[in-house]
Formats: C-alpha cells, sequence, structure tokens
C-alpha cells in the first residue's frame, strides 16, 4: 500500500486524475474493507482536488442512501432514492452532473456553500450499492473529464469490493 500521495504540481484535471488512479487502485488493493477503501478514496480525491465536499452514500435500506465516509463539513444522514441529485443519480443509475445546484428541482442542500455537483452509483447486480458523491463551491465545476475518471475510481471500487460475490460485505 502506498503512504503518500503524489499529485502532479501545475497538472490540469487530466494530469491529476492520470496520476491518481494507479495510486487509488494500489491503495484499495491492499484490503477487501469497503470502508476503509471508501475512506482513503474521499480523502485522497479532497487532497488532490480540494473539492468542497467528497464522500459516498451506502445503501443500506432500500430505497435509502446513508451517508458512509466522507471528507468535508458536516453531510446530510439519510437521502431516499429519486430526492436531489445524490437520490436521482441511485435511482436512475447514472452519473449526474449539476452545474448549478440552485437550479437542480429538490435539491438537498447539505452544504450552501455548494455550488455545483456530480454524483457516480455504483451499480451492482442491477442494484445501486452506493453513490460517490462529490461537490464543489464553484459553479460548473464538473465536466466529461471528470466524469470518465470518477466512473474509473467507482470501477475500482467495484471490483476490489463486490467482485467476489461470495465474500460477505
Amino acid at each position: 500500500m502506498i503512504e503518500t500521495l503524489t499529485i502532479p504540481v501545475n497538472g490540469d484535471k487530466e494530469a491529476t486524475y492520470a496520476a491518481l488512479l494507479p495510486q487509488i487502485e494500489a491503495v484499495i488493493s491492499g484490503t477487501d474493507d469497503l470502508i476503509a477503501n471508501l475512506a482513503n478514496v474521499a480523502a485522497i480525491l479532497k487532497q488532490a482536488f480540494n473539492f468542497h465536499w467528497v464522500g459516498f452514500y451506502r445503501v443500506v435500506r432500500p430505497e435509502t442512501l446513508v451517508l458512509g465516509p466522507f471528507q468535508g463539513p458536516l453531510a446530510c444522514v439519510e437521502i431516499p432514492f429519486a430526492k436531489g441529485v445524490c437520490g436521482k443519480a441511485a435511482a436512475d443509475q447514472k452519473t449526474l452532473i449539476v452545474p448549478n445546484v440552485d437550479n437542480f428541482p429538490g435539491h438537498i442542500a447539505c452544504s450552501s456553500l455548494s455550488k455545483s455537483e456530480i454524483v457516480v452509483p455504483l451499480v451492482d447486480r442491477g442494484k445501486t450499492a452506493l453513490v460517490l458523491d462529490v461537490d464543489s463551491d464553484k459553479l460548473a465545476d464538473f465536466d466529461a473529464t471528470d466524469a470518465r475518471h470518477l466512473e474509473q475510481v467507482v470501477c475500482l471500487i467495484k471490483l476490489q469490493n463486490f467482485a467476489d460475490q461470495s465474500r460477505p460485505r
């Protein structure tokens, strides 16, 4: 497992993600503990990009997201499917980019400082298992580059923690 994060200096978003993905893979391949992996991934993304909030919501009850490991200010504890950006992404099982959260119908404002958001669901055996939620204090801070790379991060988590269906979670 790596213990030091290497972040490109003056790197653009693409270069930063390219540098982070193998490091994330190295970190999460050291354990199959989902909570530990989610905590480290949230910390890596927060440190690398200084996003306002980075974290995970897990599905522990049907149709309900429950707060998991995160980095940033206090967060909402439960989000029903189809409510807010996280709930909609979970229900639709698709990455959702919101350039201005104030224009999103039903946005749940856990922090008034959040201006834009991206949510990437992890779908396992046809069901949403969790979502990666990233908030920015800047408008329109997320784009297709973020979506592509954060989907890869979620894929790494899925491969490490959901690939062996016989393993208890």
